[in-house]
């Protein structure tokens, strides 16, 4: 009986921690499209770690304008992320 608790609980987490990582993804696409002032801190502090979580797909998508690579560039790495966590989170939970 504790093996599945154990492995709900860390089901939970990884899903819980993709989540975190899409929300940040999220919040900086929707700090650039509301204009942000990149002077402050907060705003600051996302973009650096959006930039890190999505550092394999930032540059991958050449559109002319700058808001539809930062959607495509940051939108697929949150989705990416939801996906592969909460299917990684599924699998523990059913083991």
């Amino acid at each position: 009986m504790s093996r599945y608790s154990s492995g709900n609980r860390a089901g939970a987490v990884v899903a819980i921690v993709a989540d975190i990582m899409a929300l940040i993804l999220g919040l900086w696409i929707l700090m650039y499209l509301l204009d942000a002032n990149r002077a402050n801190d907060l705003v600051q502090f996302v973009h650096n770690a959006a930039d890190w979580l999505a550092g394999w797909s930032r540059d991958l998508f050449t559109f002319d304008k700058a808001w539809a690579r930062v959607i495509a560039g940051y939108g697929l790495a949150a989705v990416v992320y939801l996906f592969v966590g909460h299917a990684i989170a599924g699998r523990m939970q059913r083991h």
